[in-house]
């Protein structure tokens, strides 16, 4: 029997409970693969983050849904620089790979803010989109875009996004992609200012709904900077747990921010 240590974070959020959650586990030598998603489906978080070092402040890392493995993960990522970064209060400043990302790096602000460092993943207009997605969503979108990993639907209002309805089912039709849903902010979040809001669904990767996707903003970012002219922007997933997500252009990089909470430390034995 091994014993892991095992953290779950709560990340894009600075208040348990909200944003998404994910659980950490440092590893020496990798698991097998069945044993990770395993774990991961035990779990049941939107993912479990391995994480093994490769070099100083390196650290190779991998993604698991309960459903399958992912090529990229921006709140698991947050919340496992978060779980380093209490670990060496005097680290500020740490690099993970990613097989489909490459290196990133991940930087802990004076504010108590971590900034990850993502490629742009522009999403590009989608002139024939598939009944499904139409199918799928109760509302009919104004546009449909898509990039490598999802179909960005865009609405016209932020009442929009927070009422719509999806049919799992029917959205699974468009495996491998995920879809997210997105609106400009007419009224912001709890008296904040937020330019653009999302929600995203992904029955055939992970789970129905995802409370807050750190990934998907690397397409919704520049997106909504050339929308709005605008290359800082703030942005609200309206999941139930909600989130907030502080993006930035620089070249052909997209820097999201946001923050992190602990919610347990603890041991499993495998």
């Amino acid at each position: 029997m091994k014993n892991l240590d095992i953290y779950i974070v709560d990340a894009f959020t600075n208040e348990n409970f909200k944003g998404n959650s994910a659980a950490v586990i440092p590893l020496e030598s990798w698991l097998p693969d069945e044993i990770m998603q395993s774990i991961a489906f035990e779990n049941n978080l939107s993912e479990t983050a391995f994480l093994k070092q490769i070099g100083n402040n390196h650290y190779h890392i991998r993604w698991f849904s309960p459903i399958s493995e992912i090529d990229f993960c921006g709140h698991a990522s947050l919340a496992s620089a978060f779980v380093l970064f209490e670990a060496d209060e005097k680290q500020n400043n740490i690099k993970f790979y990613a097989e489909a990302v490459g290196d990133f790096e991940l930087d802990r602000k004076t504010n108590g803010f971590i900034e990850m460092t993502f490629p742009n993943r522009s999403p590009e207009k989608v002139h024939r989109p598939p009944q499904a997605l139409l199918d799928g969503l109760s509302l009919q979108p104004i546009e449909i875009l898509k990039n490598e990993q999802a179909y960005f639907a865009v609405f016209s209002s932020q009442k929009e996004i927070e009422t719509l309805t999806y049919h799992s089912e029917i959205l699974k039709q468009l495996a491998p992609f995920d879809v997210v849903v997105t609106a400009k902010s007419e009224r912001g979040f709890k008296g904040k200012p937020v330019d653009f809001v999302s929600r995203y669904f992904w029955p055939a990767n992970g789970g129905d709904e995802d409370p807050v996707t750190g990934s998907i903003h690397t397409g919704l970012a520049p997106y909504w900077a050339e929308q709005l002219g605008k290359n800082k922007l703030v942005a609200f997933q309206a999941s139930q747990r909600g989130g907030l997500l502080y993006c930035e252009l620089k070249g052909d990089k997209v820097h999201i921010s946001g923050q992190a909470v602990m919610y347990l430390k603890g041991t499993i034995s495998i």
